[in-house]
């Protein structure tokens, strides 16, 4: 797995983080990681799960948090909930939130649907948006069966290193 290979502990962002499993994975892998999601609801499933790692999530606007440079933010499921309005303000943001030499990594959901959410983007798009400000390092495509249903066959494993 790839993230096993990565350094740790590190500075880790989860947007949109919704019932947390992934929160828990970092934090039990020993990382500072901070989940945030917009939905109270969702706060409120994660802190239950979380248990000890409660702690780790809280309410927040990805947009306006002030918490940044991350060595790593975790992409699954943020990008294709945001309406397409919002890609440029997103592709801006992200390149604040990853430190120089960070890593933007994760799972990004490829469609040319015209309806969302989820809302799917092009490579091309995705590039457009990431260029300025990274470097694309991996891209593979989702093994069958590891996607949720709605994605399954339109998602890819990509990581994006921060430029210098």
């Amino acid at each position: 797995m790839w993230l096993a290979d990565q350094k740790s502990p590190s500075r880790v962002l989860v947007p949109g983080c919704g019932s947390g499993y992934e929160v828990r994975f970092f934090a039990e892998r020993g990382d500072e990681v901070l989940g945030i999601d917009f939905a109270d609801a969702a706060i409120e499933r994660a802190r239950r799960t979380l248990g000890k790692f409660a702690g780790r999530v809280r309410k927040a606007d990805f947009f306006a948090l002030g918490e940044a440079p991350f060595d790593l933010v975790y992409e699954r499921t943020f990008l294709c909930a945001l309406p397409r309005r919002l890609w440029a303000q997103w592709g801006e943001r992200i390149a604040t939130m990853v430190r120089p030499g960070g890593l933007l990594a994760g799972f990004f959901f490829f469609d040319d649907n015209e309806r969302g959410p989820p809302f799917g983007i092009s490579d091309a798009r995705l590039h457009e948006l990431l260029d300025p400000h990274f470097i694309s390092m991996e891209d593979a495509p989702i093994p069958a069966g590891q996607s949720v249903p709605v994605l399954a066959g339109k998602e890819r494993w990509q990581v994006w290193k921060r430029r210098l």
